[in-house]
């Protein structure tokens, strides 16, 4: 099962929880996280409406994302709430667990690369993550991105099964987007000086997981497009190459402008 370094959850937190019990002043739910640990969900808690049948809400087996109103560590009592969980939460918080699983998964087929358990993956590497990104699946993203500078504190014995696992397994989410650039220059060599404006513009300096593409579309209008890990990424780099472009053009005679989106 998934794991969390604290045992215990804090105020505040959404959690994934099994309905495990229910009774007619409320519910007990199995949290899924943290191994061993049971939450209770007052029949006031289970929706924003009156609830005259709690079995029309909640059943045995459902699983369901509830939001931690109070935690006793000294008596291991969790109150939970259902109905103070929006719509946008519950979707973000199922995405995360669902992420959550799949790094579990990979910690497990790193740990049978060196012959260990997944405790052993999860105490070594999986907390460490967890604690320097926020959620394991964030920490192995990184390694695709800083290497092995990201496992740093890990045992040396688990680098290179991670960063293979990772490696093999992650794709890194990406956004696209695309401007254009209007070059227009009235000389003899105005051919060469757009050529040279243009060899400006895909001269921008990008991250590794940044792709910057200059194509021809038609005169006086170039495409540029860019794939990026993140909008402000992309957007920085789009616009770093046309004012190149459009400096350049500007600067030899000619005219130049930037076109975010096409009309």
């Amino acid at each position: 099962m998934v794991r969390k370094k604290d045992p215990y959850p804090t105020e505040g937190d959404l959690v994934i929880s099994t309905i495990s019990k229910v009774s007619g002043h409320g519910a007990f739910a199995r949290l899924d996280e943290y191994e061993g640990k049971d939450g209770f969900i007052h029949i006031s808690e289970v929706a924003s409406i009156w609830v005259k049948n709690i079995r029309d809400y909640v059943r045995e087996g459902q699983k369901t994302v509830a939001k931690v109103l109070s935690v006793d560590r000294a008596r291991g009592h969790i109150d939970l709430s259902v109905r103070r969980v929006g719509d946008t939460q519950r979707t973000n918080k199922t995405q995360e667990w669902k992420r959550e699983q799949k790094a579990e998964k990979l910690l497990e087929r790193a740990a049978a690369e060196i012959g260990k358990t997944v405790d052993d993956a999860y105490k070594d590497v999986g907390f460490i993550l967890e604690e320097r990104y926020g959620e394991v699946y964030t920490g192995l993203e990184e390694i695709i991105i800083e290497g092995k500078s990201a496992l740093e504190g890990v045992p040396e014995e688990w680098i290179e099964p991670v960063v293979k696992v990772a490696g093999e397994n992650i794709v890194l989410p990406t956004v696209e987007i695309e401007g254009f650039v209007e070059l227009q220059i009235k000389s003899g060599d105005g051919v060469l000086k757009i050529k040279e404006a243009l060899k400006e513009a895909q001269s921008v300096t990008t991250d590794q997981d940044v792709k910057l593409e200059i194509s021809y579309l038609s005169p006086p209008r170039y495409r540029v497009h860019v794939t990026a890990p993140d909008y402000k990424s992309a957007e920085d780099v789009i616009r770093q190459s046309a004012e190149k472009a459009v400096e350049y053009i500007i600067a030899h005679g000619g005219e130049g402008r930037f076109i975010r989106d096409a009309k």
